[in-house]
């Protein structure tokens, strides 16, 4: 089964959501100042063996976008209420970046309606040091520069993304369709549409002080799967590792060569160890 995107009237909110494929739910949560999109390269496949819900945060894609500061238990709650109109009374969830923090969260209010947790690239909580204005700031810019100059700011921006070897076979082939599911162009036109204005930005950026998982992630008895790239600059594997210790029923598994967008660059293997973990 294919849907095309669709809208619920949830928690206040008009949230802009899809489903693909049949069998048991997976629901896969964004990162900050993404969208469902980003999961490009997981829906094709992993809609062939669950039924796939993405769906665009608040603030985010096509969902509305309320100017007030945003909370992690927001987050949590939008889930939650958007799992109650579809009648999910328990699914796997999938966090990727900022999405596993939503996950976390979730996990810990509304443990019995998660089965197995699975964590991309994502943080147990915040350096004591993180400066968020500074990286509101970074995001704000990279916003401006993508109206002006889309090309430049998707390159940029991929420095910190993709791993170097797999950057450059990106400029090198930039019609190229990597394991046939996505191209440098659709990622340009990815980001260049609906993307998030500055005061969403700041709005988002918000939940960050909101973040409180990392005192209770002891509660957490699901099973999860933690996947962590060998060269994420946004979220060093050290940060997945201390997650790795803390988490009593996870196991972790390093994609190697790979960067804070692993999940696209490495499509097929991260596919691959998501499937594994949820069938076994």
């Amino acid at each position: 089964m294919i849907m095309e995107e669709r809208f619920a009237n949830v928690n206040g909110l008009k949230v802009c959501y899809r489903v693909d494929g049949d069998g048991y739910p997976l629901i896969l949560i964004h990162g900050f100042g993404s969208k469902k999109e980003s999961f490009m390269a997981q829906v094709p496949t992993l809609s062939q063996k669950f039924k796939v819900l993405t769906y665009d945060a608040r603030g985010a894609g096509k969902t509305e976008r309320p100017n007030n500061p945003y909370s992690m238990d927001m987050f949590a709650d939008d889930l939650k209420a958007l799992m109650d109109y579809l009648k999910f009374k328990k699914a796997h969830l999938l966090g990727l970046s900022m999405g596993g923090m939503i996950a976390l969260t979730f996990t810990i209010k509304y443990p019995s309606m998660v089965n197995k947790l699975i964590l991309i690239n994502t943080l147990a909580k915040f350096p004591e040091d993180f400066d968020p204005e500074a990286y509101i700031q970074s995001r704000i810019k990279s916003i401006e520069l993508m109206k002006q100059m889309p090309e430049k700011s998707f390159w940029d921006s991929t420095q910190f993304g993709f791993y170097p070897k797999f950057r450059r076979k990106m400029k090198e082939n930039p019609n190229l369709k990597f394991y046939g599911l996505w191209s440098v162009q659709d990622l340009i036109e990815y980001y260049k549409t609906d993307s998030p204005t500055p005061q969403d930005i700041r709005n988002l950026a918000a939940s960050f002080k909101t973040y409180y998982a990392y005192d209770r992630i002891n509660e957490i008895k699901h099973r999860a799967l933690l996947l962590t790239a060998s060269h994420d600059k946004l979220v060093p594997k050290e940060k997945m590792i201390e997650l790795h210790k803390i988490m009593a029923n996870s196991i972790i598994e390093v994609i190697e060569k790979a960067g804070h967008e692993s999940a696209k660059e490495k499509a097929p293997e991260v596919n691959e160890y998501i499937i594994n973990f949820l069938e076994n």
